[in-house]
Parts: structure tokens; C-alpha cells; sequence
């Protein structure tokens, strides 16, 4: 074999060898880092879900109720309070003089009530009183009144916030996981919602 056919060889060889070590890392990344598979139940969190909101959510919610659409129909006609929870871009600080804004339009549940922001696993004090002075609004100041959480499917912001509340002492939350899209499928109409007046804008 000539000058040139080994160093073909040893870099054949040298490639093969980069590509088993790139074969060994990928073989070495932890399951957890992977989605859940279809139809495998998510399981709850020890607390509030922090990241990825848009993703599979569980099908329990300990201390209240999770319902499905024919439930919530039926919750909405008995006069329960539903409460929106999903985020929206606030307006921009410091815009010009004549900006116009336009914020992207929400359509929810008619009657529903739209907390915007309170979702997240956090909340800043201003939101968290925010949050709380909806419910009492909505409740009329009665932790045992029934009180339904809801925004898009696969969205974790309604189950932190059903949480937020079952941990704040409401007896009978309800939690809707398919929300404005289950609510849309089943035929059921959607009305444009603007949110309840933020704190800090």
C-alpha cells in the first residue's frame, strides 16, 4: 500500500472513531430529557409548573376537579365563574406620543372572567393580589363558592392557577385542560374578552 492509501486508511479510521463517540454521547443523555411519550400520563408537580407552559398537562389536579367539556357546559350553565388566565404581550413602556397599540384579540367563554398573566409558576406581589382580588371579586368573597380555571389545551397556566388557588383556601375549584379549543370543537360560541385592568400598567 502506497503513501497515499494509508492516510486514506487513517482518516476512514479517524472518522469511524469521531462518529462512535458522537453515537456514545447521544446514548448518554438521561431520559428525562425526553417528552413524554403518547398518551403516557403526565404526571402533577411537587409545586407550580416554571417553564415550558405549553406542553401536555396532567389529568388530575389534587385538591380540586379537573372537567371535561360536557361538564363545563354545565358548570357555565349553573352560573360558575370562569376565570381566563391565559398571557398576554402588555403594551410597550415609553411608546411614542401617537402609537397606536394593538394587542393581539382574545376570544374566551362568554361571561368569563380574563386574569391575564396569572398563570406563570411565579407572580410578582402586585400580580399575586392582582390574581387574588378576581377571585374574591368573582365569588363574591366565598372560598366555598365553585370557581372554574381555563385558558388554551396544553396549557399549564390554568393548572398553576387552580393550584394558586385550591393553596390560597377555595374548596371547590374546577379546572377545564381543553379550554377555549375544546370549548370551540363541542360548538359552543367564544366572545372577544379584553382582560380586567392590569395592576402595573
Amino acid at each position: 500500500m502506497g503513501i497515499a492509501g494509508t492516510g486514506r486508511q487513517v482518516r476512514r479510521t479517524s472518522a469511524v472513531f469521531r462518529l462512535s463517540l458522537i453515537v456514545a454521547a447521544v446514548a448518554a443523555i438521561p431520559a428525562f430529557a425526553e417528552s413524554p411519550a403518547a398518551g403516557e400520563a403526565v404526571p402533577e408537580p411537587d409545586g407550580y409548573r416554571m417553564e415550558d407552559y405549553r406542553a401536555p398537562v396532567p389529568s388530575t389536579l389534587t385538591g380540586g376537579t379537573v372537567v371535561d367539556t360536557e361538564e363545563a357546559v354545565r358548570l357555565h350553565a349553573g352560573g360558575v365563574p370562569f376565570i381566563d388566565v391565559l398571557p398576554r404581550v402588555p403594551r410597550p413602556k415609553n411608546l411614542p406620543e401617537g402609537t397606536i397599540w394593538r394587542p393581539e384579540p382574545r376570544k374566551d367563554i362568554p361571561g368569563s372572567i380574563w386574569l391575564v398573566d396569572t398563570g406563570y409558576g411565579e407572580l410578582a406581589p402586585v400580580m399575586e393580589r392582582y390574581f387574588f382580588d378576581g377571585i374574591e371579586s368573582a365569588t363574591k368573597g366565598e372560598k366555598s363558592a365553585p370557581v372554574l380555571f381555563y385558558c388554551k389545551r396544553d396549557c399549564w397556566m390554568s393548572y398553576n392557577a387552580a393550584r394558586r388557588a385550591i393553596a390560597s383556601g377555595y374548596k371547590a375549584v374546577y379546572w377545564y385542560p381543553d379550554g377555549t379549543e375544546g370549548w370551540a370543537e363541542a360548538g359552543r360560541p367564544l366572545e372577544k374578552r379584553e382582560p380586567e385592568p392590569r395592576p402595573d400598567e
